[in-house]
């Protein structure tokens, strides 16, 4: 289904919530509080209230609340305990926040991450479902947004190879995340490790600022025909989000006032129907990525947007890419109809 985009296409973000009784899994969130920038577990909560049916969460890595002292390479397990607290704090609410946890474990140690995968299991009270080693890297500083967390082509290393190995045996899973460029290096991973369930995430790391600005036809192409690639090994599945990050390069960012789900979910469509083609619904979760992504729209503006790009699908499809897909990659319960 086409949506229809007329002029007249701003709404006001607090627009009614589509389909509010349609159980869903957000499989991709962060909380932190880092350099002024706050997103905890009420502020989770505040979202997971607005009106969609969000039954649980997957809290995902990204270097918050590490430890400040001991070994560097446990550090880490900070993070892990600091989500297990918080899906103990909302365990008594209406969703199972933060339900499972993806873990930061440096797989680069190689042999030596055995002990630190298993430190991180017991930190997470039975709710560690994978492990995720971010390795996007570009020569521009604008597109990192940062310093790069890692050399070029982590994911070809001899030792990170090492280090994953290790995942099979804790029954982990894996999220990748790196940019559309890259795309070759997630590749060659899955097929080394043919049997190790990999979720790619945000759509595979689409660009559009720095050098790729003003590109968007051209690096549209290249991606769609990483994504027909990738989506030809079983092992890996992928995450329908993160299009509404800086480096996307959709307009939206920082955009006042915020779009409604009609034109989100306009601009988005190629990227997410392309992905849903080449996979199939049952191995791609829709995620809000927020806080990341509320830069671009909000809570009930994103998911309304999802529930449009899915609206030509049938329930099986949409159950699939709501709440099925992520329940079983993340190995969760999927709650009664």
């Amino acid at each position: 289904m086409t949506d229809a985009l007329t002029s007249d296409v701003r709404l006001n973000h607090a627009e009614p919530v589509i389909e509010p009784e349609r159980a869903i899994c957000d499989a991709h969130h962060h909380l932190w509080n880092v350099e002024g920038n706050r997103y905890l577990l009420p502020d989770l909560l505040s979202d997971l209230g607005t009106g969609h049916r969000i039954t649980s969460t997957v809290y995902v890595e990204w270097r918050s609340h590490y430890r400040t002292v001991g070994p560097v390479r446990l550090r880490s397990l900070g993070e892990t305990e600091f989500a297990a607290a918080a899906a103990n704090a909302a365990a008594t609410g209406p969703s199972s926040a933060c339900a499972a946890i993806v873990g930061y474990v440096d797989l680069s140690l190689g042999a030596a991450a055995e002990p630190v995968l298993a430190a991180h299991l017991e930190a997470a009270g039975g709710r560690l479902r994978g492990i995720r080693n971010v390795a996007s890297w570009d020569p521009d500083r604008d597109v990192m947004g940062g310093p790069p967390v890692c050399a070029p082509h982590l994911y070809a290393d001899r030792r990170f190879r090492q280090g994953f190995a290790l995942l099979e045996r804790f029954g982990l899973g894996f999220d990748a995340m790196l940019f559309q460029t890259q795309l070759d290096d997630v590749i060659g991973l899955a097929d080394a490790f043919r049997y190790q369930p990999i979720v790619v995430n945000h759509v595979g790391g689409t660009l559009g600022i720095g050098p790729y600005a003003g590109r968007r036809d051209e690096l549209f192409q290249a991606w769609r025909a990483s994504i027909g690639e990738l989506a030809r090994r079983p092992n890996v599945w992928i995450k329908l989000g993160g299009l509404g990050m800086r480096r996307s390069g959709f307009r939206f960012h920082g955009q006042t006032p915020q779009p409604g789900s009609l034109e989100v979910a306009h601009a988005w469509r190629p990227w997410i129907d392309t992905c849903i083609e080449a996979f199939g619904a049952a191995r791609c979760m829709f995620e809000s990525n927020f806080p990341v992504d509320k830069a671009s729209c909000s809570y009930v503006v994103l998911w309304n947007t999802f529930k449009r790009l899915a609206a030509g699908a049938s329930e099986t499809e949409k159950s699939d890419l709501f709440l099925g897909s992520a329940s079983r990659f993340y190995r969760l319960d999927v709650p009664p109809r």
